[in-house]
């Protein structure tokens, strides 16, 4: 198990998997879209997209786009359905939370859907807390905020 940071060669399976995940619980909304057709605008813009790789395989991803003043958003947390419960994604969110460390980021949030229990417990373990809870202005399949102060 590799982890890398903004290779550019993975961006297409960056979106694959995310379009997978979100397909199989929701829509894909015109947000989605639009990142699809530039991923590479998180890296341009000062974020980390993160690819966990078995062998030569890419098999989990997620990234933390930049919003400013030491605040970034972690997102696009996803796991091909082969290897979910396998520790990929704790390892991704480890990843995360290690970057975010050693950039000196003051605070990581995120926005997911009370239905994906598995996610919400991870966030829960690593001390993520529930901020808001409701319908997303952005996302239709968002309802619920977390957040988590860091240094």
């Amino acid at each position: 198990m590799k982890i890398v940071v903004n290779e550019k060669e993975f961006l297409a399976e960056f979106i694959r998997l995310n379009e997978e995940w979100i397909s199989h619980y929701f829509d894909l909304e015109e947000v989605d879209h639009n990142l699809a057709r530039n991923p590479g605008r998180i890296i341009d813009d000062g974020g980390y997209i993160f690819s966990i790789l078995e062998g030569e395989i890419v098999v989990g991803t997620c990234a933390l786009f930049f919003e400013g003043e030491g605040v970034y958003e972690l997102a696009r947390m996803a796991v091909s359905p082969q290897h979910r419960g396998k520790g990929f994604g704790r390892n991704l969110m480890e990843a995360c939370l290690n970057k975010l460390a050693e950039i000196g980021a003051k605070k990581v949030y995120l926005v997911s859907n009370t239905k994906l229990e598995s996610a919400i417990a991870l966030y829960k373990s690593k001390g993520f807390i529930t901020v808001f809870q409701g319908k997303h202005p952005v996302y239709s399949r968002a309802n619920i905020v977390m957040e988590l102060a860091l240094s």
